[in-house]
């Protein structure tokens, strides 16, 4: 289907495509930061461990 030339250049046609690019734009983010490992901000700071004591099955570290 192919529109005319005046609806193409109208205000309402401009601001359906501006909704559809931010739109596309916000979901193509969100499908990158799904497959993106998860970012722990305290893994950068020197001195902090998330666990407190080891969580294997040899706790004291001998395999």
């Amino acid at each position: 289907m192919l529109f005319p030339s005046a609806v193409l250049h109208s205000q309402e046609f401009a601001i359906l495509a501006a909704f559809v690019a931010i739109n596309t734009v916000m979901f193509a983010s969100l499908a990158v930061a799904k497959i993106l490992p998860k970012v722990h901000p305290t893994d950068w700071l020197p001195g902090r461990n998330r666990r407190a004591e080891t969580r294997s099955i040899h706790p004291d570290g001998r395999v």
